[in-house]
C-alpha cells in the first residue's frame, strides 16, 4: 500500500522536489517486508532471506532545490536508478511521499498524471530511446506532438532547440545514421523541446566512449546554465557527478549515506563507505574558498585588519588557484561576495592544512 500525504501539502522551504520516506520493495510478500524493515534494523539481505523480497530504495529523503543539477550517485544495485522512477511514477513507492513544486504527485488519477508527464517533465534515458521511423527532427518534435501542438509550431520549436545542441544539419537524418553521441544529444534536445520544469537523466552518458561524454558533459553544463531547469541527475561515476553536480546524494543499498555538495563530500565524508568512493578525487578543483577561508569577523579578531593589499579572489575560487595565488604573495587572500564586499580570508596556513588532510585521507 502506498502512503501518502494529505493533496496540497506545500514542501517546506520552497523545494523543487522533495522526497520524504521513500519505500520500494518488490515481492509477494512485500508489505510484511515493508512492516518489519520500518519496525527493525533489517538490512537489504535479510529482508531477501527472511522475505524473498528485495529492496530496491529503503527510507530515502531528499530535498532538490529549484534550478539546482542534483545528481545521485552509487553503484550498481545502489538504487538510485529506482528512485528517480518515482518522481515521474514510472514505479509506485511502497511507501513515503512525493511532492514536486508542491504538487502531491501521489495523490494524482490518471489524468492528472498523464497531464503531469507531458507538460512538466521530462526524462533523459541512457539508451536514448529514439524512434527508428522517425528524421532527428521528427523525434525532438514528438513530446510536443503529443502535446497537440500544432506542426509548424512544433517544427520550429524542434528546429530552435537543434541549434541548441548543434545538430541543425541532422534534422532530416535518421538515428541509425548518427554517432551514439550525437543520438544522446538528440535525447537531450527532445526533452528540452517539451521545455519542462524538471529534468530526470538516467545515466545518459554512461553508453558512450570518455572523450565523448566528457563533451557531452561540457555540452550540458553550457546549457544549463542557460535553461535553469531543475535536474535529477543519475550517475555511477563519481567524477561525473562533481564535474556536473551542484550537490550530490550517494546512495548504499537503497538508502541515502550522505547529501552534500561536491566540496563538502571529499572533504568531509560521512563514513568509510563515502570515504573511498572520493579517494581518488583531486581536491584542486573541487573545493572552493567558501569552503577554505575564515570568516572575515574571525580573521580580523584573531590578527587585525586585512592587508589592504590583500589580492581578492572569488568566493568560488578553486583550492589549486588559490594556492597558486598564496605562492606569489607574502599576504593573505581576500575572498569576497559578488557584490565586491570582503566575507573572508584565506592564509597560507589554511591551504596548508586542506592539503595536509587531503594527503591524510589518500
Amino acid at each position: 500500500m502506498v502512503s501518502v500525504s494529505s493533496p496540497g501539502t506545500q514542501p517546506p522551504g520552497g523545494s523543487a522536489i522533495e522526497i520524504a520516506g521513500i519505500w520500494k520493495i518488490f515481492g509477494k510478500r512485500a508489505n510484511e517486508a515493508l512492516a518489519a524493515a520500518q519496525s527493525e534494523p533489517l538490512g537489504k539481505d535479510e529482508i531477501l532471506e527472511r522475505f524473498n523480497c528485495v529492496v530496491g530504495v529503503a527510507d530515502a529523503t531528499m530535498s532538490i532545490q529549484p534550478g539546482e543539477i542534483f545528481c545521485v550517485m552509487g553503484l550498481s544495485g545502489s538504487g538510485k536508478s529506482t528512485l528517480v522512477r518515482h518522481i515521474n511514477r514510472l514505479l509506485e513507492p511502497s511507501a513515503g511521499s512525493i511532492h514536486v513544486n508542491g504538487e502531491d504527485i501521489m495523490a494524482m488519477g490518471d489524468s492528472a498524471l498523464r497531464k503531469y508527464r507531458n507538460e512538466h517533465i521530462s526524462m533523459v534515458f541512457q539508451n536514448f530511446a529514439l524512434m527508428p521511423h522517425r528524421s532527428v527532427i521528427d523525434n525532438i518534435a514528438m513530446p510536443l506532438e503529443i502535446r497537440g501542438v500544432n506542426k509548424n509550431q512544433r517544427m520550429e520549436t524542434a528546429q530552435r532547440t537543434m541549434e541548441l545542441v548543434e545538430l541543425t544539419q541532422w534534422g532530416n537524418k535518421f538515428a541509425h545514421e548518427l554517432s551514439g553521441g550525437m543520438q544522446q544529444r538528440v535525447g537531450l534536445a527532445r526533452a528540452l523541446a517539451a521545455d519542462p520544469e524538471i529534468l530526470l537523466m538516467d545515466e545518459p552518458f554512461s553508453a558512450l566512449d570518455p572523450l565523448i561524454r566528457r563533451q557531452l558533459q561540457t555540452e550540458f553544463m553550457r546549457l544549463a546554465a542557460g535553461f535553469n531547469k531543475t535536474t535529477v541527475f543519475i550517475t555511477h561515476d563519481l567524477d561525473e557527478a562533481v564535474r556536473i553536480g551542484d550537490r550530490i546524494s550517494i546512495m548504499r543499498d537503497g538508502r541515502v549515506i550522505q547529501t552534500g555538495t561536491p566540496a563538502d563530500i571529499v572533504m568531509h565524508p560521512a563514513d568509510d563507505y563515502v570515504a573511498e568512493f572520493v579517494a581518488g578525487i583531486s581536491r584542486l578543483k573541487i573545493v572552493k574558498a567558501s569552503a577554505v577561508m575564515q570568516p572575515i569577523e574571525h580573521y580580523e579578531q584573531q590578527h587585525g585588519a586585512l592587508n589592504g593589499e590583500a589580492a581578492c579572489f572569488d568566493e568560488s575560487t578553486s583550492l589549486g588557484n588559490l594556492i597558486d595565488a598564496s605562492l606569489a604573495t607574502n599576504h593573505p587572500l581576500a575572498i569576497v561576495n559578488a557584490h565586491g564586499s570582503r566575507i573572508g580570508a584565506i592564509t597560507r596556513t589554511d591551504l596548508l592544512r586542506i592539503v595536509a588532510d587531503g594527503n591524510e585521507a589518500d
